[in-house]
């Protein structure tokens, strides 16, 4: 039964290939979407995943998320220093500032400053040159995309290609000199802005000059401390807030969830996605039953019975389902694949593969149930009929 099932199934192949491109189409847009709006929401924490070795970010009360910087005095890294179960506490400064180019144009960078002695926050990833040239005489590091792209050298000729930054190249950051000296590899920002890397006390003099300057407090718990406690001691201590870098991550997703559209355009995306697949592959599923009726019903009167005839049908949905979700995520992959150098954000993690391969399944699910339903009201005497 099962052979004469699939031999019903691709007797036709246009229908046969319509039900397919129908979960196909469904299949990709519900993996390719998701995955473009998970790459988007990890680029919102993506500098605090780059910061990897502090166990606690202590901030300012008001901020809401990584960029809503609300700087502190200094006073605040003696004051973390001193708490009980904190092992190391250094300074971080983040802001945007305006790097001036060869052609006179600016461009808006991130701006880190990393603690003068540790360097700790600085990029994991270096492509030339070391973090600790950092230290030299005006220095500062540049991520490849900035380098290669925004903070380039603009072409000689009119539309040619700009040429890439590169070490001992100077840029002007608020009219001081800025040499670079190493080239890193970091996770693109949200913005996808420049970013550059230099010591604290040479970041305070890039930026205008504020009463507070001290945008973040790392800190390093001892071997053995409880992270809740510290955290609760240091707010309680301080007055400031205090998270693991999970817990910023959380604040800074969920920030991007609440006060942007993002979520519901890509939900809207994706709820579209699905109801268009359904719609092609349940019509086209559907017609396909309606003309292999009289077929059923040469079963039913042989004696098949509805159990039989059911699984026949399950069968069919099964296949058309497996073959056009394997195929709407080979796609989807294969498009992240192709893109993995472009400035578009493709996360696919593989809750995203069951989320789609749910949906499919869903999908598959409504479509059977209605040719069931048209199956099981047949009567076999249909077969008799002129």
């Amino acid at each position: 039964m099962n052979h004469i099932a699939l031999k019903m199934l691709m007797g036709d192949k246009g229908k046969y290939l319509g039900i397919i491109m129908g979960l196909t189409f469904a299949s990709l847009i519900m993996t390719q979407q998701p995955a473009i709006f998970v790459g988007l929401m990890a680029r919102s924490y993506s500098f605090i995943s780059d910061v990897g070795l502090p166990d606690i970010w202590v901030m300012d009360p008001k901020v809401q998320f990584i960029d809503d910087i609300k700087p502190m005095q200094e006073t605040e890294l003696y004051r973390v220093r001193g708490i009980s179960g904190v092992e190391w506490a250094t300074p971080l400064y983040k802001g945007m500032l305006k790097a001036r180019l060869t052609d006179g144009t600016f461009q808006t960078c991130n701006v880190i400053g990393l603690d003068d002695t540790t360097l700790v926050g600085g990029p994991a990833v270096m492509l030339e040159g070391k973090l600790s040239d950092l230290r030299r005489s005006d220095g500062v590091i540049v991520d490849i995309d900035g380098a290669k792209d925004k903070l380039g050298k603009p072409a000689s000729i009119p539309g040619g290609k700009s040429t890439p930054l590169k070490i001992g190249d100077s840029l002007e950051l608020n009219d001081r000199r800025a040499i670079v000296v190493g080239i890193a590899k970091v996770t693109r920002t949200f913005q996808s802005q420049p970013v550059v890397y230099t010591t604290y006390s040479r970041a305070k003099a890039y930026a205008p000059q504020e009463r507070r300057m001290l945008s973040f407090v790392l800190v390093k718990a001892k071997p053995g401390q409880n992270m809740d406690e510290l955290i609760k001691r240091i707010e309680t201590t301080t007055g400031l807030a205090a998270y693991t870098q999970e817990g910023f991550k959380q604040l800074t997703y969920t920030y991007f969830l609440k006060n942007t559209g993002i979520p519901i355009n890509f939900g809207i995306t994706i709820a579209l996605g699905f109801i268009v697949g359904t719609a092609i592959a349940g019509q086209t599923f559907y017609n396909f039953t309606l003309e292999n009726l009289r077929q059923f019903g040469v079963l039913k009167a042989m004696g098949a019975s509805n159990g039989t005839l059911l699984r026949m049908i399950l069968l069919q949905a099964v296949l058309v389902g497996g073959i056009g979700y394997g195929l709407g995520v080979g796609i989807a992959a294969l498009f992240g694949f192709l893109m993995r150098h472009t400035i578009l954000a493709f996360k696919m993690p593989w809750q995203l593969l069951v989320f789609s391969g749910t949906g499919v399944a869903l999908i598959c699910v409504m479509v059977a149930l209605i040719s069931i339903l048209k199956v099981i009201r047949l009567e076999p005497a249909i077969v008799f009929k002129s």
